[in-house]
């Protein structure tokens, strides 16, 4: 592990030596992840993507990509783009990314299933704000938006999701 990496641990998400309280998947952890489970896969995952909506705030990095009103997350297993980020119209089962509430303003993007996606494996595991705190998600990892934002600007290309 490196100080670059970001470490689920029962206490919450440790980066740079702070731990910053998250909620995790409605399905607990699991090693054998599957769409719909609502479960967080264990393992290794790198970060491979930032995404931001610039309607509600400014690039927290270089890298940093705007989403928009038409693009969408493909979580249908038979779709040949699912597990990417599309574009509507969109006739197969997707998610917004630009939502009406807060939850997608900055989404940090894994590797899980990315990018050669194995149909049923499960879609994206985003790291992105929480509801409110101890409300589960759907097996992404969930923050406090300032602290969601802190760790956005801190990370690196040599970034990591830590899942033990």
């Amino acid at each position: 592990m490196t100080p670059d990496d970001l470490v689920l641990t029962r206490q919450g998400l440790r980066h740079r030596g702070q731990v910053y309280p998250c909620t995790i998947g409605k399905g607990g952890v699991h090693k054998r992840k599957r769409e719909g489970d609502g479960a967080t896969p264990l393992g290794s995952h790198r970060i491979v993507g930032l995404l931001y909506r610039p309607d509600r705030l400014s690039a927290p990095t270089s890298w940093a990509v705007p989403i928009g009103p038409l693009d969408l997350w493909s979580d249908d297993p038979q779709a040949e783009d699912y597990n990417m980020m599309v574009r509507a119209p969109y006739p197969f089962s997707h998610e917004r990314l630009c939502r009406a509430d807060p939850l997608y303003d900055l989404i940090i993007l894994t590797d899980w299933n990315w990018p050669y996606a194995v149909p049923g494996r499960g879609s994206a595991i985003f790291i992105h704000q929480w509801r409110r705190p101890g409300y589960p998600t759907e097996g992404c990892i969930a923050l406090d938006r300032v602290h969601l934002h802190r760790i956005a600007r801190a990370l690196t290309p040599r970034s990591r999701l830590i899942v033990v």
